[in-house]
């Protein structure tokens, strides 16, 4: 079959005759135009725009597109102005052919299940599958949350702007989240992870760390232990995982993000520097962009350059973080799994449609934040000793605060009244529009060994009951069935 030749060497078959297109070109600045080229028959001349690095064509006509072209395909890493992610990153480095097939002493996993969001969508849209989906809100400034590795392709990622992911891959099928459906299938997860070991590290929804060192002896080695849970856990639930075998948390890490999709990777004791060595700087969780531009000043670009240095040098120049980050670098943890359990954190985040410039409706959004992570809290039966607030500017410019409590809690009302001071405080010196507002609750201790103290000046029969009384409601009837009285007012108008 034919096909017509249109702008820089792009292929479009013949078939859709004269379907009526426009073509997203990204230039070589990375700036997103669209172009309207008209019929694209096959007798049509080429069109061409200077400096044109890669067009994407989307057929606006009712005419069903199979088969994308290739050069649409093309990896994104070679177009300026497309950031990778840091999952995308650490998928990057050396020949991992030759690493070696022994597991002993491997027992750490990294379980991340693939593109999950979007997994638990196409189980009831199964025509969708390996076509360019995203999970988000296309509604005023939606993110989003999960893309399918179709769209990745394109440069997409998770909390992208969905306007920006839009302009990246306009072919893309974009699904609104479902809320509940998510934690449902990431119980059913954890569930059959819980059958392997009770030893396990869960970070979120989707990811975990999983030591199977207490079930070598019953269930074999650690490679025959991940082949039959990533067995099982698709039997079960429909759903893929991709799992690091390696000696440590960091390793295993970077191993499930080059195993990815569907895949598991060993990285023997023995062969982790091979491993590492050759990966990007800032593919090594804890390297953001100030860190990596500190390093790039001293010619540290890869992971192995870091771990070439002594760690005296690095902690006198880079402090703690430093001294941690040259751990990491020769695939050592820094601390414990129980250590790491108390860093976790549960947190909830909320960008605007439009700017917010009126403390009252900041506040009111800060209350429905405190009271979701609250609740998600008290479902974990923990209680947090330190809160964060996340503030974040109509120019991208993003502050936080760190409060320590006097007595650890799990009620939103109590979070509010810590973070409160805070809210206001940061609004006074800031006077622009906000974007963004989050709410963290770290430090996360057993309500049950922990427990919570009552403050001398609280009532006989204080909020708590009432708090979880909504959790009970919520149980029965969903998480949006109920909610605190001062929430059901009307956002004040701007």
């Amino acid at each position: 079959m034919g096909a017509a030749s249109v702008g820089v060497g792009l292929s479009v078959p013949a078939s859709l005759g004269a379907a009526v297109a426009s073509v997203c070109v990204a230039d070589s600045d990375g700036v997103d135009v669209d172009w309207d080229v008209g019929s694209l028959g096959p007798e049509h001349p080429a069109r061409t725009r200077p400096r044109a690095s890669v067009i994407v064509v989307t057929v606006l006509r009712d005419t069903m597109v199979t088969d994308y072209p290739q050069t649409v395909r093309e990896p994104k890493s070679s177009i300026r102005g497309w950031d990778m992610s840091r999952k995308q990153l650490a998928r990057s480095g050396g020949d991992l052919e030759h690493l070696g097939t022994d597991d002993t002493g491997a027992t750490m996993l990294h379980l991340d299940m693939d593109s999950f969001f979007v997994s638990v969508e196409l189980l009831s849209r199964p025509e969708l599958v390996g076509r360019p989906v995203i999970v988000g809100g296309r509604a005023g400034r939606g993110v989003v949350v999960s893309a399918s590795y179709e769209a990745r392709e394109f440069g997409v990622h998770a909390a992208m702007p969905m306007s920006r992911a839009i302009g990246l891959c306009p072919i893309a099928e974009v699904i609104p989240s479902s809320h509940g459906l998510y934690s449902a299938y990431s119980k059913q997860v954890f569930d059959l992870v819980a059958e392997v070991t009770p030893d396990v590290l869960q970070v979120s929804v989707d990811e975990a760390y999983i030591d199977v060192s207490g079930a070598v002896r019953r269930l074999g080695s650690p490679v025959h232990i991940t082949t039959q849970l990533r067995a099982e856990i698709e039997e079960r639930t429909g759903l893929s995982a991709s799992v690091g075998i390696a000696g440590s948390r960091v390793v295993a890490k970077l191993a499930s993000a080059r195993a990815k999709p569907h895949g598991q990777l060993l990285v023997p004791l023995a062969a982790t520097r091979d491993f590492l060595d050759p990966m990007p700087i800032e593919a090594l969780p804890g390297v953001g962009e100030k860190t990596q531009a500190g390093f790039a000043k001293y010619g540290i670009r890869l992971i192995g350059d870091l771990a070439a240095m002594d760690e005296a040098w690095v902690g006198r120049v880079f402090g703690a973080h430093g001294h941690h980050l040259w751990r990491s670098a020769h695939g050592l943890d820094s601390h414990g799994m129980d250590r790491q359990v108390k860093d976790r954190s549960i947190s909830a985040e909320h960008t605007f449609g439009a700017d917010v410039w009126d403390l009252s409706e900041l506040e009111h959004e800060l209350l429905r934040l405190c009271d979701k992570v609250a609740h998600r809290v008290r479902a974990e039966g923990k209680v947090a000793t330190t809160l964060g607030l996340k503030y974040r500017l109509d120019d991208f410019t993003t502050l936080s605060r760190s409060i320590t409590l006097e007595a650890p809690t799990d009620l939103a009302r109590e979070m509010y009244e810590a973070l409160g001071p805070a809210l206001r405080g940061l609004r006074a010196q800031r006077t622009k529009g906000v974007r963004l507002l989050g709410v963290r609750a770290a430090g996360l201790m057993d309500f049950a060994v922990s427990g919570r103290q009552a403050r001398l000046d609280e009532p006989e029969h204080a909020g708590r009951e009432a708090e979880v009384a909504l959790d009970d409601v919520r149980r029965r009837f969903g998480t949006e069935a109920i909610s605190q009285a001062s929430l059901l007012r009307r956002h004040p108008k701007r």
